[in-house]
């Protein structure tokens, strides 16, 4: 297939535009039709923004004109998952409960990504409130993957993922509380990269769990990774949580190879019941390659790993029951018709306006957080979370990173899973360790299973050590050289 404008990563779109090769509307275009194309199929987006996007675009169009110097996001189309508020467009956190809310404000990615230029082409469809492994608890539908479409892209960010790899956005950013934005990428064949905790702000982002919550990016390789950390890190005094060490430039060093670094496999991990035999093999020759590479390869382990799902599913739904609280019918958002007084009409709301999922979480954190119960779940599990960070501490003592599938298995049917909530969860095991402890993390593309679906190869780093995490990245990356497309994009040229 003849690759679109909408096809190519980021960082080679920013030298054709600087030179002049092209235009930030001939590459608008392209996504705009591509997206024309394929997200009937894959249902990715919940709100499109064209006509912000060619305004956005034209301006960076004329400030090339003007040889004014643009930057490395400038004329870039993006795609945000739909729980970054957005001033003046329509923000759902794929629920029913904020079908209607219009946002007076924008997030602070955003914020930082506009004024660098960047054109937004529309808000991805997710799971309610980022709650899932497979896209499929969306008030609006689920996404299909674009490497089978009757499969899941995973989630909760799984309309972020497919858009990148489906070529209807160059990159997009999600979020991960758990793995949302790592299993999706490995479901989809991208890059999904999470930093530290606070290096990117929060504000204005939509609360599942706030000291899980992580904002994340979806890039066509890991330059490109490097380089939107690079324009949205660094501190917010509007979020409490922000880091106030200011971020470094994360596409320097990226080059510098992996000769002499210390890489620790999580050989317990590998040998989990339910890990795929074509992920196991992937990860293992990746490695095998590292190793070629110059890096230092030896078993390590997390003792306290195998807890890290259970302590998960106490500490985040104890963190949403009292985030989704808000959500009353009064202040903003849908309120259920009817009468009665002001508690009817607030269960009605909820009761119409959530999920099934949201109000399993709800249910099961409230109840972790109630009287004669708190100590004996909610204080255990961050009993847990404290000797799981202890764990990670003790093993980047001997390593520079730690490697390991991203996601046990490769994308599953749709449907396979939703009677069945802990086999869904079991999706983001070898994610959540990494959300508790609050360490970097990403996820590439390592190989295909036989039939045909990406398989996603973790590598996670020290607190603040997002360069580390990048540079093993890149340097694999270079060696696999991962160039396989989706089926549904070469359809197209069909």
């Amino acid at each position: 297939m003849t690759a679109e404008l909408c096809d190519l990563t980021a960082h080679d779109l920013s030298a054709k535009l600087a030179a002049g090769d092209v235009r930030a509307i001939d590459v608008l275009e392209s996504t705009l039709r591509r997206i024309d194309q394929v997200d009937e199929r894959l249902h990715t987006f919940l709100t499109r923004t064209e006509g912000q996007a060619r305004t956005q675009a034209g301006l960076v169009d004329e400030r090339v004109a003007r040889r004014e110097e643009v930057g490395p996001v400038a004329g870039i189309p993006l795609a945000l998952k739909d729980v970054f508020c957005t001033k003046g467009i329509r923000t759902t956190a794929g629920s029913k409960i904020l079908e209607p809310y219009v946002p007076p404000y924008d997030c602070t990615p955003w914020e930082r990504l506009q004024a660098g230029g960047a054109v937004l082409v529309g808000k991805t469809n997710c799971d309610e409130f980022a709650m899932g492994s497979s896209n499929e608890n969306s008030a609006f539908g689920p996404v299909r993957n674009p490497w089978n479409l009757e499969t899941v892209p995973g989630g909760s960010s799984g309309g972020s993922a497919a858009a990148v790899a489906s070529g209807q956005a160059v990159w997009a950013l999600g979020t991960d509380t758990g793995g949302s934005v790592r299993q999706p990428a490995s479901l989809c064949g991208v890059v999904g990269f999470k930093p530290t905790y606070g290096r990117i702000s929060r504000y204005g982002l939509i609360a599942f769990a706030s000291s899980l919550d992580h904002v994340g990016t979806f890039t066509r390789d890991v330059r490109d990774a490097a380089t939107i950390l690079s324009a949205i890190a660094g501190h917010d005094p509007r979020d409490a949580t922000s880091l106030p060490e200011p971020a470094p430039h994360y596409g320097a060093g990226l080059d510098a190879g992996v000769q002499g670094l210390r890489v620790g496999v999580m050989e317990d991990w590998l040998g989990t019941e339910g890990v795929q035999p074509a992920v196991r093999d992937s990860v293992r020759a990746a490695v095998d390659r590292l190793v070629g590479l110059g890096a230092t390869a030896e078993t390590a382990s997390l003792p306290h790993a195998d807890y890290a799902l259970s302590a998960y599913y106490l500490i985040a739904p104890a963190e949403c029951s009292s985030n989704l609280a808000r959500y009353d019918g009064v202040r903003y958002g849908y309120r259920a018709p009817g009468g009665g007084d002001v508690m009817e009409m607030n269960m009605r709301t909820r009761g119409a306006g959530f999920g099934d999922e949201v109000k399993r979480r709800i249910m099961l954190g409230t109840y972790s957080l109630s009287a004669g119960y708190y100590d004996a779940y909610y204080g255990q599990a961050q009993k847990v979370r404290t000797l799981v960070i202890r764990d990670y501490e003790e093993a980047f003592r001997r390593f520079d990173v730690l490697v390991s599938p991203t996601s046990p298995t490769t994308a599953f049917r749709l449907g396979e899973k939703t009677e069945d909530p802990l086999a869904m969860y079991l999706s983001d095991i070898f994610t959540i360790p990494s959300d508790l402890t609050g360490t970097p993390a990403v996820s590439i593309p390592c190989g295909l299973s036989p039939d045909g679906l990406p398989i996603g190869f973790q590598i996670m780093g020290r607190l603040m050590d997002e360069a580390t995490v990048l540079r093993v990245a890149f340097a694999l990356e270079q060696d696999l050289r991962f160039a396989a497309r989706p089926p549904l994009l070469e359809a197209l040229s069909a």
